[in-house]
């Protein structure tokens, strides 16, 4: 009973602590609250391995009971009241400093130290409490994980029951989390099998315990619908939760041009080799469009670099505009411009440049004098390439032929059919 008691006391001063520092988040900082439960860790990890008491149905650890559920109930707090990208951010880090620790110590075995009176450094001692660490970060990463997925898979049938809700998620997250810390420990500390089984029913207890006080912080502190979670899709959370979200936004912002957000040159390669691979294969046409900017010189020259660079950005945005859903628009270089359509034969990319030769100048509409036009060769697979080096070559041949006839139109094979409008007056380039 004595031992149940100061169990309870701990978890009580353990939570009030914590949730002040959460509470407190928009005065003091939330690192305050992070750097918290990374200064606890040391301490949990070594009571977990060394200090155990007696109860009457096994031995436990306060380091074990008290500490980790209660870490990862103020982790599950975190989330609820902050958002997936905040609540990694203790568990990365408390992952990273245990294996410089682990590291550092490592190091420090190499050498003899000084010896002082009454007192010799344990470095033995350090290097196991380092792997313990380490594997129960390890752990942590994974529990956590599974802890808010979890809770928030129980919210479609327990939304309106709390208790119930964080009780279950905790306990079932704890009771993995047993098994395979205890397999660590009992291989580092020779751990007895009471403490796993008796460490698993005071997790348990723990869970419940730590639940109702989340329901009261919840409650009475800083009142929450427990309904109103979040209903972002698990993909999606378990991405936040992992980086996934940020590796995959690098993944699909490679290849866009930085300027004009359209494809870059690399992307276009890639993409058109692919696309004329399935042109190919699927005996259908792909055409393709190159568009030279008329004269861009003179707009650097006569408004600046500045009007320079959102007259690309424009022009970039038009041809968007005017393409199909399955198109695409990259940036060649400097002012070029290619317009990739599969499936589109060569008479119907000649009248869709045409009207991409169109909007340009109407992008323009009202700011500017002198709006710029776009010259622009066309080219279709097979008939005029097989790969992409082909189809360039030929739809360029189309695009100096149409800059020899005046500029401002669009030129393809059938070059007596192009399209040649009236030329608008532009200033010569130098």
């Amino acid at each position: 009973m004595i031992g149940a008691l100061f169990l309870l006391a701990q978890a009580l001063l353990y939570f009030g602590v914590m949730a002040l520092l959460l509470r407190l988040r928009a005065q003091l900082g939330i690192g305050v609250f992070v750097c918290a439960i990374g200064v606890m860790h040391f301490l949990e990890t070594y009571l977990a391995a060394v200090f155990f008491i007696r109860l009457p149905f096994g031995l436990i650890s306060p380091g074990s009971t008290v500490m980790f559920t209660g870490k990862l109930a103020m982790i599950l707090l975190l989330y609820i009241k902050a958002d997936a990208e905040t609540v990694r951010q203790p568990i990365y880090g408390l992952l990273v400093g245990n294996c410089l620790m682990v590291a550092l110590a490592a190091i420090l075995r190499l050498y003899s130290p000084v010896a002082m009176p009454g007192y010799n450094p344990d470095l033995h001692l350090l290097s196991q409490l380092g792997a313990l660490m380490v594997w129960g970060t390890a752990l942590l990463f994974v529990d956590s994980i599974g802890l808010i997925l979890l809770y928030e898979r129980l919210g479609q049938w327990l939304a309106d029951r709390f208790w119930v809700r964080a009780s279950l998620a905790l306990i079932a997250t704890l009771s993995f989390d047993q098994v395979l810390f205890f397999t660590g420990l009992h291989l580092v500390t020779a751990a007895p099998p009471m403490a796993l089984w008796g460490g698993w029913l005071a997790k348990v207890a723990a869970a419940l315990v730590y639940s109702a006080l989340l329901g009261f912080y919840l409650k009475h502190v800083e009142a929450v619908t427990p309904a109103a979670d979040s209903n972002e899709p698990m993909s999606d959370l378990f991405g936040k939760l992992t980086y996934r979200h940020r590796y995959e936004a690098l993944v699909e912002q490679s290849g866009i041009d930085a300027l004009t957000g359209v494809g870059d040159r690399k992307r276009f390669e890639t993409i058109a080799e692919a696309g004329i691979a399935r042109a190919l294969a699927e005996r259908r046409p792909l055409s393709l469009a190159i568009i030279d900017v008329d004269h861009f010189k003179a707009i650097n020259d006569r408004h600046g670099h500045v009007m320079g660079d959102e007259a690309l950005r424009r022009i970039a945005a038009a041809l968007k505009g005017s393409i199909r859903s399955d198109d695409h628009v990259f940036r060649y270089g400097g002012e070029e411009f290619i317009v990739l359509c599969e499936g589109m034969p060569h008479e119907t990319a000649l009248a869709h440049a045409e009207r991409l030769r169109q909007a340009v100048p109407a992008a323009f509409e009202g700011t500017l004098d002198q709006p710029p036009t776009v010259s622009i060769g066309v080219a279709t697979a097979p008939d005029d390439g097989a790969n992409v080096v082909e189809l360039v070559h030929h739809a360029d041949l189309h695009l100096y032929e149409a800059k020899r006839g005046g500029r401002n139109r669009v030129v393809g094979n059938e070059i007596g059919k192009a399209a040649a409008p009236r030329r608008q007056p532009v200033a010569r380039s130098s």
